[in-house]
């Protein structure tokens, strides 16, 4: 028996890492859309506060996937999409995004910087759970 728990213990440990979520949403707003529609499901979040937090979260926390505003102030979102697209241990991360739909080059931008999914700030605030559950598993 001795010898069966660990790796139950690391299976379960990789599990819950799994499940964390990088967000780089300043916006009130939508990070309160993003905690209610998430925690419960047994997510855990890490909020990326600065532009800084990005790089440094995303490579301490190894998340299973990064949520942007493209439209963000305070976290440049096209530069976090190109420091975790270009870093070889962070590349694999999916990312999430969403802008105004209006707003067609900040799209074709984000799309251009990898991101794996854009969607409009409707959208994500209606489905946040099943964009973020339709990511992690577009990439597994």
């Amino acid at each position: 028996m001795e010898h069966i728990n660990p790796p139950i213990q690391n299976a379960h440990n990789q599990q819950a890492k799994a499940k964390t979520i990088l967000v780089g949403i300043n916006d009130i707003f939508f990070y309160t859309k993003v905690r209610d529609a998430l925690l419960p499901q047994g997510y855990k979040l890490e909020k990326a506060r600065a532009q800084q937090d990005v790089l440094e979260k995303a490579s301490t926390t190894q998340p299973a996937a990064v949520l942007l505003d493209m439209n963000d102030r305070t976290v440049d979102a096209y530069q976090a999409l190109e420091t975790l697209k270009t870093d070889p241990r962070l590349k694999t991360i999916p990312v999430l995004a969403y802008a105004n739909h209006e707003d067609v080059d900040t799209w074709n931008r984000a799309k251009a910087l990898g991101v794996n999914k854009i969607v409009s700030r409707n959208e994500m605030s209606a489905r946040t759970r099943e964009l973020v559950e339709e990511l992690m598993l577009s990439v597994e």
